[in-house]
């Protein structure tokens, strides 16, 4: 048994990352107001061990600065600008905390897709330990999956707590020979694919074993139209109401 998820047909990657800077407070908002109610968010943990929200393993992609987060305290990626690179309209954004953006998701009624990102350096037991009690404690259990590509991650996460209270999803790029036994390892709830490397057998597969199948990153809905027939529960997509409009058009043309 796994919680009563209800799994949305489109979650916002990194939230509205094509609205707003990804993995921000701003770029959650933008998707709640696009009336997408399931947002994807990598969190990972600073020098100091503040958890927060954000993927690569440094900041100069996506700030005005520079410096592997490893390396970096609270306090230091507070004096950084993470939403100018992005546009204008967004300077002055900084870098979430996991406590802000969970305080955020609740007030909004938001559910999440939160990704355990294990770059390379960093301890993966210490994120989880770090991460899991405080989303436990925020979210009820059918408000979240917690997903990793790090299989360490995620046999730690089991032991905070049962499937029935814990949804936890593989994440893969290829999908691998053995991915029957990455998922039974940690009675996961979902497999997440890279959707442009999936077969229709392998989908199917995945469907027929009980898992939910979420795919990332779609951002053509009609390229990524023959995967709802293989069985794709949910697309993780920068473009959601690209999706959204797509979607709609195609059930009033098969309605007509």
């Amino acid at each position: 048994m796994h919680p009563a998820i209800s799994l949305p047909t489109l979650i916002a990657h990194r939230g509205y990352s094509a609205a707003a800077p990804e993995n921000t407070l701003a770029a959650v908002r933008a998707a709640h107001r696009a009336g997408v109610r399931w947002v994807e968010l990598d969190v990972q943990l600073l020098g100091d061990g503040t958890p927060v929200i954000w993927h690569d393993a440094d900041v100069a992609r996506c700030s005005d600065g520079r410096g592997r987060l490893r390396r970096m305290t609270w306090p230091q990626t507070q004096t950084l600008d993470a939403g100018r690179w992005f546009g204008k309209a967004f300077a002055g954004e900084k870098m979430a905390s996991l406590e802000d953006m969970l305080a955020l998701l609740d007030a909004l009624e938001m559910s999440v897709n939160l990704e355990l990102k294990v770059n390379r350096g960093h301890d993966p037991i210490a994120l989880v330990d770090r991460v899991l009690p405080s989303v436990l404690d925020a979210l009820p259990a059918e408000r979240f999956v917690l997903s990793s590509f790090d299989q360490t991650a995620l046999r730690h996460s089991r032991t905070f707590a049962p499937a029935n209270t814990l949804a936890l999803g593989v994440l893969v790029n290829r999908l691998p020979k053995d991915w029957r036994t990455l998922c039974a390892d940690i009675d996961a709830f979902s497999l997440h694919a890279h959707w442009g490397r999936l077969k229709p057998a392998q989908a199917e597969a995945v469907v027929q074993a009980g898992y939910a199948l979420l795919c990332y990153t779609p951002n053509d809905p009609h390229a990524f139209h023959p995967l709802w027939a293989w069985g794709a529960a949910s697309a993780i997509t920068d473009e959601p109401e690209a999706f959204q409009r797509y979607l709609s058009a195609s059930f009033s043309a098969i309605s007509r």
